[in-house]
C-alpha cells in the first residue's frame, strides 16, 4: 500500500503540472477555436527562465526560500505572459480573418521557432537546475515520506487552478472571457473588446505555462529544450480528455493523466506509460467523444 500511496502522490504532481499547461491549450480553443502549438515552448521557456533567474539572483538566499520561490515563479509567469502575448500578436491576429489551415500553420511556424530560439541559447544539452530552493528532504503524512518538492508542486498547481476558475466565474473580465468564448459577434454588440479578450487569454495561458515549466525544473532537476513537445501532448491530450473547451475538464484531464501514468508504470512498465495512457484515453472518447466534462463551445449556425 505504501508503494500505491507514493505513486499515487507522485500521479497527482506530475497531473497537476498537465492540467496547468492544459489550461492554456483549452482557454485558447474556447475562444479561438485554434490549438496553439507553440504552448508547449513557451512552458519551455518558462523552465529555462527559472533557471536563469534562480542562478543569476538567487533570490532564495537574500530574501529567504518562501518569498524567494513566490518572487521567482512571478517573474517567470510575467515574462512568459508577455512572450505569450508576443505570440498572439505576430503569429495569431494577424491571420485571424484567414483560412484555418493558414493560422495551424502560423502555431506550428511559432512553435518550432521558439525551441530552435532556446536551442541556440542555452544549447542542446540537458541543463541542471540550481539547487537550495526547496529543501530536498521528506514530511511524514500517516506514515507516508514524501518529498517536500511534490508536495510544493502539488499545493502550487492548485493553488493556481482555484485562482483562475475563480477569477473565470466571479469576476466582470471573467464573464467577458466567457462571453467570448460562446459568441464572439454577440460579445461584440454587448460591448466587449473581443481583441482584449483574446490578448487576455494569450496573458493568462502562457503565464500558467511557464509557472509549470518553473515546476518541472524544480521537480526534477533538469530541461531540456525539446521537452515542450512531450509535455505539450500530454497536456493536449489531458484537455481532450476532460472536455476542450472546459476549464474544470482540463484540470481534472491532467490530474487524471498523471495518475494513470504513475500508476501504469509502477504496476506494468515504465516502458509502456505513455501508452497506457493514451489507451485510456481512446477508451474514454470512444464512450464519450466530448471528453469526461464535455466539450464548451459555441454552436455555430
Amino acid at each position: 500500500m505504501e508503494e500505491f500511496f507514493q505513486q499515487l502522490t507522485n500521479g497527482l504532481a506530475v497531473g497537476s503540472i498537465y492540467a496547468l499547461i492544459a489550461l492554456g491549450y483549452t482557454m485558447v480553443y474556447g475562444v479561438l477555436k485554434l490549438i496553439n502549438f507553440a504552448h508547449g515552448d513557451l512552458f519551455t521557456i518558462g523552465a529555462y527562465l527559472g533557471m536563469t533567474l534562480l542562478a543569476s539572483f538567487a533570490l532564495h538566499e537574500t530574501i529567504g526560500p518562501f518569498l524567494g520561490l513566490v518572487v521567482l515563479a512571478l517573474m517567470v509567469m510575467g515574462l512568459v505572459a508577455v512572450l505569450g502575448a508576443i505570440v498572439e500578436r505576430t503569429a495569431y491576429r494577424p491571420l485571424r480573418e484567414s483560412p484555418r489551415l493558414s493560422a495551424v500553420v502560423s502555431a506550428l511556424g511559432a512553435s518550432i521557432f521558439l525551441q530552435n530560439a532556446v536551442m541556440l541559447i542555452y544549447g542542446a544539452r540537458f541543463q541542471v537546475y540550481p539547487e537550495g530552493l526547496v529543501p530536498e528532504t521528506s514530511v511524514d503524512l500517516f506514515g507516508l515520506y514524501v518529498p517536500v518538492v511534490r508536495i510544493l508542486v502539488l499545493f502550487v498547481s492548485l493553488a493556481l487552478m482555484a485562482g483562475l476558475y475563480a477569477f473565470i466565474q466571479k469576476t466582470r473580465i471573467g464573464t467577458a472571457i466567457r462571453a467570448a468564448a460562446i459568441d464572439q459577434d454577440a460579445a461584440r454588440l454587448m460591448g466587449i473588446d473581443v481583441n482584449r479578450v483574446i490578448l487576455l487569454v494569450f496573458l493568462i495561458g502562457p503565464a500558467l505555462g511557464g509557472a509549470a515549466g518553473l515546476l518541472v525544473g524544480m521537480q526534477y532537476g533538469q530541461i531540456n529544450f525539446t521537452m515542450g513537445w512531450t509535455y505539450g501532448m500530454k497536456a493536449f491530450t489531458a484537455a481532450i480528455l476532460g472536455g476542450i473547451g472546459n476549464i474544470p475538464g482540463a484540470m481534472l484531464g491532467g490530474i487524471l493523466l498523471g495518475v494513470i501514468e504513475a500508476l501504469g508504470s509502477a504496476y506494468i512498465s515504465i516502458a509502456w506509460k505513455d501508452a497506457i495512457a493514451f489507451f485510456v484515453l481512446i477508451l474514454i472518447l470512444i464512450v464519450r467523444p466530448t471528453g469526461l466534462l464535455g466539450e464548451r463551445v459555441a454552436d455555430k449556425i
